[in-house]
């Protein structure tokens, strides 16, 4: 296990910094994922997101999967995690993604009772929707698998991934054709990139250039994943605008919100929406 703690820990050390430098030489913010465990083993990683002025949310406590968990398991390294993460950053996070994406029956409830503002967990529409359940309603901020760097770059026989690793140039060639249908159609473009996978050094040298193309093109709104959620918020609350909404947890049984396919929010057509999540 000492050549995948070495590769878990280019992470923080290594990668954390190239990307914080990265989002300076742009200025823009934008999201961290992080588990309360590397959290607490990696303070000083979280010490610098903060001060460039980065949003940092919950990722689990070590990437246990919530939906595998019982009610007091979950609960108890959901709230674990959470806490540990507020108490490095000094701030309750705003919003949560779980682990390898396992939302489980019981998260949406957790979240609203947590305080928690969104959750990035699920892959249901291509624009911000509404999750409902018996304690109110959550926000959801979408991604999929085909924005993820795990599927091109994660390869280790010790966790049991052995993917056929792309070059940085095929897998950013994914991730720009999603950004561009997000440009022209209006909506969000939401990357999950773990640091110690797209921080090594090739990987992120084409990212960076990424990310000059799109800031060329314009039109283009860097954000973090709480701005984005408050702009929803916003306009769901002036009436400008209704997500579409899905039931989840207790009420799984009950028949779906059809509701209207909705374009995205005002503006988006404009203002592109853009989160860099790791």
């Amino acid at each position: 296990m000492v050549a995948t703690a070495s590769q878990l820990r280019y992470g923080p050390n290594v990668a954390v910094p190239r990307i914080l430098d990265t989002y300076k030489h742009y200025d823009i913010k934008q999201t961290f994922f992080v588990p309360g465990w590397c959290a607490e083993r990696y303070p000083y990683a979280l010490e610098a997101m903060v001060k460039e002025g980065h949003e940092v949310s919950g990722h689990g406590w070590l990437h246990e999967h919530p939906n595998e968990l019982n009610d007091e398991e979950e609960r108890f390294w959901f709230e674990h995690s959470i806490a540990s993460v507020q108490r490095i950053t000094g701030e309750k996070p705003a919003g949560w993604r779980a682990p390898l994406y396992n939302y489980s029956h019981r998260s949406t409830e957790l979240l609203i009772e947590a305080g928690i503002h969104y959750d990035a967990s699920l892959m249901g529409d291509d624009v911000p929707y509404l999750i409902k359940s018996t304690s109110g309603t959550l926000l959801e901020v979408p991604s999929h698998w085909g924005m993820d760097d795990w599927p091109a770059f994660m390869h280790s026989t010790e966790f049991g991934f052995q993917m056929p690793i792309q070059a940085p140039s095929l897998a950013w060639q994914n991730w720009w054709d999603e950004f561009e249908a997000a440009w022209e159609y209006g909506g969000l473009w939401v990357p999950v990139w773990h640091p110690f996978l797209s921080g090594r050094l090739a990987r992120w040298h084409q990212t960076h250039k990424m990310i000059g193309k799109m800031m060329e093109k314009g039109g283009v709104w860097f954000a973090p994943m709480r701005d984005i959620a408050n702009y929803v918020k916003k306009c769901i609350a002036d009436g400008s605008w209704t997500p579409r909404t899905e039931r989840y947890g207790l009420l799984d049984d009950l028949p779906q919100i059809p509701g209207k396919r909705t374009s995205p929010p005002p503006d988006m057509n404009e203002k592109k929406v853009k989160v860099a999540s790791a």
